[in-house]
């Protein structure tokens, strides 16, 4: 079978539901799927690997897929419209994830639809079990709707393939190919059902499209952002939906593992889990985006019923809430472009971790101010958090960056520590039975990490803070100072940082490192060989500072470079590489994307006129605290 040659990373379009992200490039052809959860193994792993371990094609038939020639999403949603242009006509392939739902199987449905002429389509899989360990035989049963193909996965559920007459060769590969004139149709669609569950019906793909975009149109429609770069707002709030898992109210970083954030290189990491901090920072952009207080209260409810001890806390969590982890290599697959090793599984989630605190603590302190209840659960969680950070702050961690190489005691990660103190009080001093004392307690602990990372932090000979306490380097992370209120965003010391930061770790176009790498793992922070690519959410943290501190012409003319790098679709994946315009890491990054809100909302507030329409849940997150 011949290889199934790995797209660019900025041509991969996500196709999502809150339940699980197919991923689409321009050839029509899916390489990444796991279903039925973002965590679940891959039957679609093509893209790590070759189509031998899973992919599947939906384009106009030839010897092998051709490029698209125009694609774009539905407005405010995740459904795909992919576009060939032919001499003999215009084929569309329509591409959606119906909503997810407790009663609904998990499923990807591809339309093709030809708008003029005469083509012919070509439908082209091959499922492969447990990240494409084994391809998976298709087999044929006869329903009400004609002759349906299935296959049993290694978990036992089934899988069902829908579409015109699907044929089956040695190697597992099913193949349909249907002649469409003008106006003409063909539906494809793949179902993933539990064991035990009724045999679910075809499929209508028009009457589930229209149901989708109903409920995709009725998610934007309740966003209240109407600044400048609306349209990217948008989009990235539409991946930020597809992130939230609907069933349980998690919130996950990425739907991808192991793109490399240097191709060729070993920094290949999961990130289909939820993380705390990714997790309350996405929950706070869409506090500040409109009315999404339902999905919030979801995060919130699945965070207190997810930490039962906090003395136990973990920095991430499975989907349903567990703490089972363990980073395994995949040595069957070859990897993205040879990057290896893929990994599932994340290492970091036995790390300490002092930030993740601190983000839990500032959202859901301005979820209650947005309007959110106030909850007896969350208050003895973060009591009980806020007591595990005032005993553990003065610690070296891992910080925020994940580091494999030795604790430190980082800058970044003091600050957030006295943030997790600092909100704590502000919200359970509101309440009438609060045990005062034990508040003191903890703003007297928060005043003393003030001044310890003031008095370490800071460099007052080049006026700027550090990574680490002792270090001379320089970190990103540090221009998020001014959004925890730490300090003024106007300080001189917060200014010099993000002077410091423009000469250190600023490459072009707006474009921020998260810390300098070398090709030497000893020489490196983080423990790891080799470099990486300018990190995307730094590099909205640096408009966002740059507005707060009243910059703004400056941060206008960083933000438009930051947007003209998007691809066509408007897609963030993690990182960006200067040199070669290409996108690196996992992709969709929800942090990616939450910068960007951050960094819009920020930049229209500061500007008078813009400021004058937006709604009051739009306040930068500096003001907020």
């Amino acid at each position: 079978m011949p290889a199934l040659d790995q797209p660019p990373i900025r041509d991969l379009a996500p196709v999502g539901n809150g339940r699980s992200t197919a991923l689409a490039d321009r050839t029509g052809t899916m390489g990444w799927l796991c279903l039925p959860e973002f965590d679940s193994p891959a039957v679609l792993a093509g893209l790590l690997g070759s189509r031998r371990h899973g992919s599947w094609t939906v384009a106009p038939a030839s010897p092998r897929p051709t490029a698209v020639t125009g694609r774009a999403y539905r407005p405010g949603t995740l459904v795909l419209d992919q576009v060939w242009e032919m001499p003999e006509g215009t084929l569309r392939v329509t591409e959606f994830m119906p909503a997810a739902g407790d009663d609904r199987p998990a499923q990807v449905i591809r339309l093709a639809t030809c708008l003029r002429g005469r083509v012919s389509v070509t439908s082209r899989i091959l499922l492969a079990a447990d990240y494409g360990k084994a391809p998976l035989h298709l087999g044929a049963t006869t329903g009400p709707g004609g002759v349906r193909r299935l296959a049993a996965d290694h978990q036992g559920a089934t899988l069902f393939l829908d579409g015109p007459g699907h044929r089956v060769n040695r190697r597992g590969t099913a193949t349909a190919e249907t002649v469409l004139t003008a106006g003409q149709h063909a539906a494809y669609a793949l179902t993933w059902q539990q064991p035990g569950e009724p045999v679910p019906p075809v499929p209508n793909a028009e009457q589930a499209l229209t149901a989708t975009l109903q409920e995709w149109e009725a998610w934007s429609a309740r966003s209240t952002y109407t600044g400048p770069d609306r349209d990217a707002v948008l989009g990235s709030l539409a991946v930020l939906a597809s992130l939230v898992h609907t069933p349980t109210g998690a919130i996950i970083a990425a739907p991808t593992t192991s793109l490399p954030e240097e191709v060729g290189g070993e920094r290949n990491w999961d990130y289909r889990y939820c993380w705390l901090r990714d997790s309350a920072l996405t929950a706070m952009e869409l506090l500040c985006a409109g009315d999404y207080l339902p999905e919030v209260r979801a995060w919130r409810r699945w965070l207190t019923e997810t930490i039962t001890d906090p003395a136990e806390v973990r920095i991430m969590y499975r989907l349903d809430g567990s703490t089972e982890l363990p980073e395994t290599v995949l040595d069957h697959l070859p990897g993205y472009r040879g990057s290896l090793p893929v990994r599932t599984g994340n290492g970091a989630a036995d790390q300490l971790q002092l930030d993740v605190f601190g983000y839990v603590a500032q959202t859901l302190l301005a979820a209650e101010d947005a309007g959110l209840e106030p909850n007896p659960a969350t208050d003895k969680l973060l009591l009980g958090l806020a007591g595990v950070v005032a005993a553990t702050w003065h610690q070296p961690d891992r910080g925020i960056w994940e580091i494999r190489g030795p604790e430190q005691h980082f800058t970044h990660s003091k600050a957030m520590a006295w943030a997790a103190l600092h909100h704590t009080v502000a919200l359970l001093e509101r309440r009438p039975d609060a045990d005062r004392p034990a508040l003191q307690w903890l703003r007297d602990t928060a005043t003393a990490i003030h001044a310890d990372v003031l008095a370490n932090g800071y460099d007052p000979d080049r006026n700027t803070f550090v990574q680490a306490y002792g270090s001379r380097a320089l970190d990103a992370s540090l221009l998020l100072l001014p959004q925890l209120g730490f300090l003024p965003p106007d300080d001189k010391r917060v200014i010099g940082t993000i002077e410091a930061v423009q000469r250190d770790l600023a490459t072009y176009d707006g474009l921020v490192l998260r810390y300098r790498t070398h090709h030497d793992a000893d020489a490196n922070v983080d423990g790891l060989p080799g470099d990486e690519g300018a990190f995307l959410a730094c590099s909205f943290w640096l408009v966002t500072a740059l507005a707060l501190a009243g910059r703004t012409g400056e941060a206008r003319e960083r933000m438009d470079a930051l947007l003209a790098l998007r691809p066509d679709l408007g897609i963030l994946a993690e990182e960006y590489d200067p040199a070669t315009g290409e996108h690196l890491g996992n992709t969709p990054q929800g942090l990616s994307h939450l910068a960007l809100l951050n960094a819009a909302r920020a930049l229209a507030t500061a500007d008078p006129a813009a400021a004058a329409v937006l709604p009051r849940q739009a306040t930068p997150v500096a003001a907020v605290f």
